[in-house]
């Protein structure tokens, strides 16, 4: 079965990341990660009462990230194992303009 997470940016062609040939990532490490990379990047909730869904947090994530992240092969690639672990889907595809996550 195919395995992917692809993001993409305003003005920015669309960043694939193939997992592929990568170890799965553990869903609760997957939230971890995700919840120490909201963290570190200062990131808000998206939604005024303040209440986080796991879909909020990969997106919130990748918009603070931009593009110059997902440059960094192994964070972009750590980002992606997660993201597919944490959502529970094989195939991700984040559009950060529209704020839009589709399986």
């Amino acid at each position: 079965m195919r395995s992917e997470v692809s993001v993409t940016f305003k003005n920015s062609p669309p960043v694939r990341i193939d997992l592929n040939e990568v170890q799965p990532m553990p869903h609760d490490e997957a939230r971890k990660w995700l919840d120490e990379q909201f963290t570190q990047m200062g990131c808000e909730p998206l939604r005024a009462t303040g209440k986080l869904l796991t879909a909020d947090k990969v997106m919130v994530v990748a918009q603070a990230a931009g593009p110059a992240k997902f440059a960094e092969t192994q964070w972009a690639q750590a980002f992606a194992r997660a993201a597919s672990a944490a959502l529970a889907k094989p195939l991700v595809q984040i559009d950060v303009d529209t704020l839009s996550i589709s399986y």
